[in-house]
């Protein structure tokens, strides 16, 4: 009887503990009490609501509380929006209270806006009360006479809380003053001047506007080093005097080639002419107009002449005689 009375009591009391911890995980009391207790009441009703549409209380509630010791009024139904809508709750409040601690207008739509948009409102709120240094790469350019200098900046930028949603990011900013050094330099008479006043680059690179659009606020431009590059110039019309160089000798293989071939087709008709002499011979002798002795007399004539053109090539070629004493 007894061990069915302990078997009994058990099977009630599983069941209840089980209620229990039902409850208590839909209503959490301790959170309850936190709030009530910070002046930011969420009723119970408000608690369980939350566990059935899997916004984690704990969450939501402690950023409430946050905000509301640090005088700022959000709804609880836009924190319960913003989670649901993929944002970071406590990274948005805790943005809010930086901004208005700053005195920064940043309203919670804006601030959950700017958080949806996939950029992190706590890091810039951080930079539009302490701007960020941004470095360029080192950028060439040339000026006028063809000498290259390389400059390396350093961008102070604030962070502009009504453009940072779609406007440009810090790649655009580099972008933008490299191609202003570029320009700027390009357009000097010579390195000498600009080694003489950098400011000058600085001066007119702020003066074109380069943030516009931008998430950004150029602050300054500051130039932390320059160096002398290479004599582009002088590389440049090297080049050119070797591509003038290879032109010309092209032409002149050219000239040579159609000499060469003007040559050999002048040959060519030389043979061609001294072919048709047998053929003119035969026909002179079968009309009458030659006869032997002409053929004869003409025959020595060669003979004469090939032998004169042999003693002379013959003494051309021989050393000079040596003198003795």
């Amino acid at each position: 009887m007894i061990e069915t009375g302990l078997i009994g009591s058990l099977g009630l009391l599983i069941p209840i503990v089980a209620v229990i911890i039902l409850i208590l995980y839909l209503v959490p009391l301790p959170l309850w009490i936190a709030a009530w207790a910070s002046g930011a009441y969420v009723g119970l009703f408000t608690l369980i609501a939350m566990r059935l549409r899997r916004v984690p209380p704990g969450m939501v509630i402690n950023a409430r509380i946050s905000a509301v010791k640090a005088g700022l009024d959000i709804p609880l139904n836009d924190l319960e929006a913003h989670f649901l809508a993929g944002g970071n709750v406590v990274r948005v409040v805790n943005a809010m209270i930086s901004a208005d601690k700053a005195n920064i207008s940043l309203p919670f739509k804006r601030a959950a806006a700017i958080d949806l948009a996939g950029r992190d409102v706590l890091e810039a709120v951080q930079m539009s009360v302490l701007p960020k240094v941004i470095e360029t790469p080192r950028i060439a350019a040339v000026a006028k006479d063809g000498i290259q200098l390389i400059v390396v900046s350093r961008v102070t930028v604030r962070t502009n809380i009504d453009r940072l949603v779609g406007g440009a990011g810090e790649e655009t900013i580099i972008a933008r003053v490299g191609e202003g050094m570029v320009s700027t330099i390009g357009s000097a008479a010579n390195h000498k001047s600009v080694l003489e006043n950098p400011d000058h680059i600085s001066k007119h690179i702020l003066s074109k506007g380069l943030d516009a659009g931008t998430a950004y606020e150029i602050l300054s431009i500051d130039i932390a080093d320059v160096d002398v590059g290479e004599n582009i110039g002088a590389k440049l019309q090297i080049d050119q005097a070797n591509a003038d160089k290879q032109i010309a000798q092209a032409k002149a293989e050219e000239r040579r080639a159609m000499a060469v071939a003007l040559e050999q087709e002048m040959r060519a008709k030389v043979v061609e002419a001294e072919a048709e002499v047998p053929h003119a011979m035969a026909m002179a002798f079968r009309e009458g107009n030659m006869g032997i002795m002409d053929y004869y007399r003409m025959k020595n004539l060669q003979a004469d002449t090939e032998m004169r053109d042999t003693i002379a090539g013959s003494a051309d070629e021989a050393p000079p005689p040596t003198s003795r004493k």
